[in-house]
C-alpha cells in the first residue's frame, strides 16, 4: 500500500498571488503544444507558417479554458450554473472538463479554419497529436492535488488519498497520465509523421482517447454528487466519451472521401 505524497497544491507565492501546480500544468501544456507544433511546421510539406502556428495555439488555449470551464459547469455542476451563473468565471475555484474543453477547441479550430481559409479537418489533424501532452500534464496536476482518485482496490500499488479516506485506491490519475497522455502521444506522433487521408489523425485521436477514458472510468471513483448515470456502472465520463467514439469511427470510414483542400 502506498501513501499519496500530499504535495502542497500551491507551487509558490508572489506577494498575495498564489500560483498553483494545476495552473502551471496548463501553462506548460500550452508551451509544449506550441513547441511541438513548431517542430511539425518545419516539415517541408507541412503547409503551415510559424505565424499560423502561434495563432492556432492561441485559439486552442482559449477553447480549452472557456470550453473546459463551461463544460464542467454544464456536465458536472449544472445546479450552480443555474443559481450562480457568474461562478463560470471563477476559474481559481477549479473545475475543468475534458469533454467541454474538447468542444471548446473544436469550436476554436472551426473559427481558426475560417479565418485562415484552411480545411477544418486538416487543422484538427495538425493539432490532434499535440493534445495528449496537455492531457498528461493535466492528469499530473490532478495527482498533485490528490483529486479524482480511483476506486478502492487491493492491488500492491493501491494508494491512500487523504482527501478521500484511508482506503487504498487506484491511482487513476496516473493511469490516465500514461494512457491518455504518454501512449496516445507516441501513437499519434508516429501515425501523423506519414501522409494520411484528411480526418484520419483526428479520427484516431477520438477513438483512442474515448476507449482509454471509458476503460479507466471503471477504476475511477465517480463524482460523488453525480454517481452512476445508469446500470449501476455507467459514469458521466463514459457517457460523454461514447459520441467521441462514434464520430471517430465515422471519420475513419469517411476520411478517404474527405477534401484535401
Amino acid at each position: 500500500m502506498l501513501q499519496h505524497p500530499s504535495i502542497d497544491p500551491v507551487a509558490f507565492e508572489i506577494g498575495p498571488l498564489q500560483v498553483h501546480w494545476y495552473g502551471l500544468m496548463y501553462l506548460l501544456g500550452f508551451i509544449a503544444a506550441w513547441g511541438l507544433a513548431m517542430l511539425r511546421q518545419r516539415r517541408p510539406d507541412s503547409g503551415w507558417s510559424a505565424e499560423e502556428v502561434s495563432d492556432l495555439i492561441f485559439f486552442a488555449a482559449l477553447g480549452v479554458i472557456i470550453g473546459g470551464r463551461l463544460g464542467y459547469m454544464l456536465f458536472y455542476d449544472f445546479s450552480t450554473l443555474i443559481h450562480k451563473p457568474w461562478a463560470a468565471f471563477m476559474l481559481w475555484q477549479g473545475g475543468m472538463s475534458f469533454h467541454g474543453g474538447l468542444i471548446g477547441v473544436i469550436t476554436a479550430m472551426w473559427l481558426f479554419a475560417r479565418k485562415s481559409r484552411k480545411n477544418f479537418l486538416k487543422v484538427t489533424d495538425f493539432i490532434a497529436p499535440l493534445v495528449p501532452v496537455g492531457l498528461a500534464l493535466g492528469r499530473l496536476g490532478n495527482f498533485i492535488n490528490g483529486e479524482l482518485w480511483g476506486r478502492p482496490t487491493d492491488v500492491p500499488w493501491g494508494m491512500v488519498f487523504p482527501l478521500a479516506d484511508n482506503q487504498p485506491r487506484h491511482p487513476s490519475q496516473l493511469y490516465e497520465f500514461f494512457l491518455e497522455g504518454g501512449l496516445l502521444f507516441v501513437f499519434l506522433w508516429w501515425y501523423s509523421s506519414r501522409p494520411r487521408s484528411t480526418g484520419k489523425v483526428s479520427g484516431w485521436f477520438l477513438i483512442a482517447y474515448s476507449l482509454a477514458r471509458i476503460c479507466v472510468e471503471f477504476l475511477r471513483e465517480p463524482d460523488q454528487h453525480i454517481g452512476y448515470i445508469a446500470f449501476g456502472w455507467l459514469t458521466m465520463g463514459q457517457l460523454l466519451s461514447l459520441p467521441m467514439l462514434a464520430v471517430g469511427i465515422i471519420l475513419l470510414f469517411w476520411s478517404p472521401k474527405c477534401s484535401s483542400t
